[in-house]
């Protein structure tokens, strides 16, 4: 029988998700030359990051459970993904400094990469994923739509998705159906 995949850190990840879009708003807000700007965006990111993934006090305050060996393998797995999405979708443009096009990449890899967090916290980041994917590939489809409108729509969905998580949400189960 395959063990049952338990989302217990919904909390971690809300909070996470509002200071990334965050941490966007403003990034969008002093673009400038860049469009969204990366240096602000970098510091946000990581200051972020060890923050709420890497501060014990933070992660133990937000758990509601334990997580497994498997899910903990999955959330490496998935920042490496991450890392190599980019690279393949927005780093083609960097030679140009074809700024647009870099973050649009940025959105799609980071947008793609939440389907593996489905293994950690469960079903909301797959709707996260499919939405973030569309608002992506919206201004890759329609090119006179700016980056800024795209960028706070996605940072919107981040902050929507995080309040869930962080206040309404509650610890899960998925239970895989055996193969008859």
């Amino acid at each position: 029988m395959k063990e049952p995949l338990e989302f217990n850190h919904k909390k971690q990840c809300g909070l996470w998700l509002i200071l990334i879009g965050i941490v966007l708003i403003i990034s969008v807000i002093f673009g400038g030359k860049f469009l969204v700007n990366p240096f602000l965006f970098l510091i946000g990111y990581y200051a972020s990051f060890f923050a709420v993934n890497v501060n014990k006090k933070v992660r133990e305050k937000l758990s509601q459970g334990s997580i497994s060996k498997k899910q903990i393998r999955v959330i490496y797995l998935s920042i490496a993904a991450l890392f190599i999405l980019m690279l393949c979708i927005a780093s083609p443009f960097i030679p140009g400094w074809h700024w647009r096009q870099i973050w649009l990449g940025v959105l799609m890899a980071t947008a793609i990469h939440f389907f593996l967090w489905f293994f950690i916290h469960g079903w909301s980041m797959v709707a996260l994923g499919i939405v973030c994917v569309v608002i992506a590939a919206m201004g890759y489809i329609f090119a006179s739509l700016p980056i800024s409108v795209i960028c706070i729509a996605d940072a919107a969905v981040k902050l929507i998705c995080g309040a869930y998580l962080l206040f309404i949400a509650k610890p899960s189960k998925f239970v895989p159906k055996l193969a008859k």
